[in-house]
C-alpha cells in the first residue's frame, strides 16, 4: 500500500496569478468569477459548517471546456471541486482553506440537449435547475420524479452526484434509479459519454453507475438522460393523525396493498414538526382541530385521470380508524390545501433553523425497524441529551429518517454542542445494529469520511480505493470528500 498524495497548488512552485491566467485562456469571458460576492456564498457549504478559500472559481460554458481545465489541473496536479446548487449538507461541495484547489462551477451547463416524449427521457446538462426540468418534462406531458426541498435552486449534477433521495423514493427510486445515460468528464480530461437512453445495455460493467453517488471524486458529470414518466392527472393527499409510528407503518402497508402501490409519498411528522412550523414559518397552519403525537402526510397518484383516488384513500383511513391507528385525518379537497399539507412539511428543515441549534442525523432502516428504532433511540436521547428535544420525521415509506435533536430553550449552547459525538455515536452504532445507513440521502462528503471508515466493510472500503485510484490517478478530483485519499 501506498498514499495517495493529496495534490496541492504549491506558492514555491507556481506563482497564483499565473495559474489563474493560464485557467483564464481555457474558458471564455464569463469562465473566471473574481467577484468576492458572487465567490463568497460558494466557498462555505450550506449548513455553513465549512468555510474555504479556492485558488480560483471557474465556470466553463460547456464540456469542452470542462475538459480543458480538468487536464491542465491533472497535469499540475491542482485539486478541483465541482459545484452545482451547493445544497450539500456535507459539504461535499466546499473547497478547503488551503487557497491551493479549483472551484469548479456546472452552474452555466444549464441547457436541455433534447425532450425524447416516445422514449419518455430527458437529456440536461448537470448545471440545469432541477425544478426546470420538472417544468420542462411537464410541458412535454411528461413527468419527473425526483423531488426535494431544495429543487428550486439544486442542479442535476449535484442530484446525480450525491445519489439524491427526496420525497418520491417509495414509489421511484434514488435519482441513481433514474438515470439511463451520462456523460463524464474524467480526471485526465477524457469524456465518458453513455447518452444513449437505452433501457437495455448489457455490455459489460456499468461503469455509469460509478459516478451516481460518487460525489464528483471519480469525474465530473456534465450531462445526463434521465427516465421520464407518464403526466400524473389524479392525486389524493391526507395528514393523518396516528397512534404511534407502528400504526404507521401499518396504514403504508393497507394503502400499498389497497392501491395498487400508487403511494408517491409517506411521510413521518412529529408533533414538535407541527408546533415549530407553525410558530416559525407564516402562514402554515395546523392542519388538525385536535394535536396528536404523530402524523403522516401521505400521497396516492397515478397517470390515470379521474381516478377515484379520494374515495380510496378514504376508505383505507375509515377502517385504519376502526383499527385503532388513525385517530383523526383531513383529505385536500382542492390544490391549495394540498399544497398547505406539503408546505408543512418542506418546512420543518426551516423551522428548526430558526429555532435554535440542532444535532442533525440522516439516518435509514428497513421500514420494519422504524417504530423500534425511534422508541430506543428516543429513549437514549431522553436520558443522555436532556438539553435538546428530539425532532424525528423524514420519508418513512423508504425508511428513512432525520433524527434531529434540537436545544431546548433556556439551557447552555455549549453544554448542548457537547453533546454531539456520544449522540451520534449511539445513533449511528444503533443504526448498524438494524442493518441501516448512517448516511440515507445526504452523502459522504467531508463530514462523514470518519463514519465511513468505522461502518463500512473493509473490503468495500478497499474496492472504493481502487476504483479511485484507477479513475483518478492523482487525487485531484474533490479532495478530501467521501475518502481520505489511501490508495493500491
Amino acid at each position: 500500500m501506498r498514499q495517495q498524495e493529496t495534490p496541492s497548488y504549491d506558492p514555491a512552485v507556481n506563482d497564483a496569478s499565473n495559474i489563474t491566467g493560464q485557467l483564464a485562456q481555457l474558458l471564455d469571458a464569463g469562465g473566471v468569477i473574481s467577484d468576492p460576492e458572487r465567490i463568497a456564498p460558494m466557498q462555505r457549504d450550506h449548513r455553513a459548517l465549512y468555510r474555504g478559500h479556492a485558488l480560483a472559481v471557474l465556470a466553463p460554458a460547456d464540456t469542452a471546456a470542462v475538459t480543458r481545465v480538468l487536464a491542465f489541473c491533472n497535469e499540475h496536479r491542482i485539486g478541483v471541486v465541482p459545484q452545482g446548487g451547493n445544497t450539500s449538507y456535507c459539504g461535499g461541495a466546499t473547497p478547503d482553506a488551503s487557497s491551493s484547489q479549483v472551484l469548479l462551477s456546472l452552474a452555466r451547463l444549464n441547457r436541455i440537449r433534447g425532450i425524447d416524449a416516445a422514449n419518455y427521457t430527458i437529456t440536461a446538462e448537470a448545471g440545469c435547475i432541477l425544478a426546470k426540468l420538472q417544468a420542462a418534462a411537464a410541458e412535454a406531458d411528461r413527468y419527473l420524479p425526483l423531488s426535494l426541498g431544495s429543487e428550486g435552486s439544486c442542479m442535476l449534477g449535484g442530484n446525480l452526484s450525491t445519489n439524491a433521495g427526496g420525497l418520491n423514493v417509495i414509489r421511484y427510486g434514488m435519482a441513481r434509479e433514474l438515470v439511463l445515460g451520462l456523460e463524464v468528464v474524467l480526471a485526465d480530461g477524457r469524456v465518458l459519454e453513455t447518452l444513449t437512453g437505452l433501457r437495455k445495455d448489457n455490455t459489460g460493467y456499468d461503469i455509469r453507475s460509478l459516478f451516481l453517488g460518487a460525489e464528483g471524486t471519480l469525474g465530473v458529470i456534465t450531462a445526463a438522460c434521465i427516465k421520464l414518466y407518464p403526466a400524473l392527472r389524479s392525486f389524493a393527499t391526507a395528514f393523518v393523525a396516528v397512534r404511534d409510528p407502528a400504526a404507521a407503518v401499518s396504514l403504508l402497508g393497507a394503502l400499498r396493498e389497497a392501491s395498487g402501490d400508487c403511494v408517491s409519498s409517506f411521510e413521518l411528522i412529529p408533533r414538535i414538526g407541527v408546533e415549530m412550523t407553525t410558530r416559525h414559518i407564516p402562514g402554515v397552519v395546523d392542519p388538525l382541530a385536535a394535536p396528536s403525537d404523530w402524523y403522516v402526510l401521505c400521497e396516492l397518484s397515478t397517470s390515470r385521470a379521474n381516478e377515484p383516488l379520494d374515495a380510496l384513500l378514504e376508505q383505507v383511513l375509515a377502517k385504519a380508524h376502526e383499527d385503532g391507528w388513525v385517530q383523526d385525518a383531513g383529505v385536500a379537497q382542492n390544490l391549495r390545501e394540498r399544497e398547505a399539507f406539503w408546505r408543512l412539511r418542506e418546512s420543518i428543515p426551516e423551522a428548526q433553523r430558526k429555532d435554535g441549534a440542532s444535532l442533525k442525523h440522516d439516518i435509514s432502516v428497513p421500514v420494519s425497524q422504524v417504530p423500534r428504532f425511534i422508541e430506543v433511540a428516543g429513549g437514549w436521547v431522553a436520558h443522555h441529551v436532556p438539553q435538546g428535544v428530539l425532532i424525528a420525521y423524514g420519508h418513512l415509506g423508504d425508511g428513512n429518517l432525520h433524527f434531529n435533536v434540537n436545544q431546548r430553550p433556556g439551557t447552555d449552547p455549549v453544554v448542548f454542542r457537547s453533546r454531539q459525538p456520544a449522540l451520534q455515536r449511539a445513533i449511528h452504532d444503533l443504526v448498524a445494529e438494524m442493518g441501516g445507513s448512517f448516511s440515507a440521502e445526504h452523502g459522504i462528503g467531508q463530514l462523514k469520511v470518519a463514519e465511513l471508515e468505522r461502518y463500512a466493510q473493509p473490503a468495500e472500503l478497499a474496492a472504493m480505493r481502487s476504483i479511485k485510484q484507477a479513475l483518478d490517478p492523482n487525487g485531484i478530483l474533490n479532495p478530501g470528500k467521501v475518502l481520505r485519499g489511501s490508495a493500491l
